[in-house]
């Protein structure tokens, strides 16, 4: 039976709570990532970041001239507004935003299992942890790969 262990991804990008949300946007495209674990001084889980995050907090906004900026949209009315919504977006931190009530998985759960807790929890990346501290993650696309697909 393949469990977590077998198919989670070890090398695992993750961020700090206090990570500026520009560092952020970097690394989402320098790894080509759409989420990831955030992770706290101590090692343990704190919560998940997703582009979707960094997405909601930009519909607040309604304004009506669509720039892409840090690989997401930013609607501007004027240049002044848009060095305004830059600093605005950038003072936030990843805390601010990320998703806390995460769930998460053991290396020795099955797969079917996480891919269950995928489909009912409606999340795209599971977090696998050992003594409170993450060893892996599992997104979508290792459960197809693991389904031979």
């Amino acid at each position: 039976m393949l469990t977590a262990e077998n198919i989670m991804t070890t090398d695992v990008v993750s961020v700090h709570p206090n990570t500026e949300l520009k560092d952020l946007a970097a690394l989402f495209q320098q790894y080509n990532l759409s989420s990831m674990p955030v992770i706290d001084d101590q090692g343990k889980l704190y919560g998940v970041i997703t582009t979707t995050d960094l997405i909601d907090l930009d519909t607040t906004l309604h304004i009506p001239t669509v720039v892409s900026i840090f690989d997401w949209v930013l609607y501007l009315e004027s240049e002044k507004n848009f060095e305004e919504q830059v600093r605005r977006i950038s003072a936030h931190t990843v805390a601010e935003i990320c998703s806390t009530q995460v769930v998460t998985c053991g290396v020795n759960t099955p797969v079917q299992d996480v891919a269950d807790i995928m489909v009912k929890n409606r999340v795209h990346l599971v977090p696998v942890v050992e003594d409170e501290k993450v060893v892996g993650v599992i997104a979508r696309l290792d459960i197809i790969r693991a389904m031979g697909v």
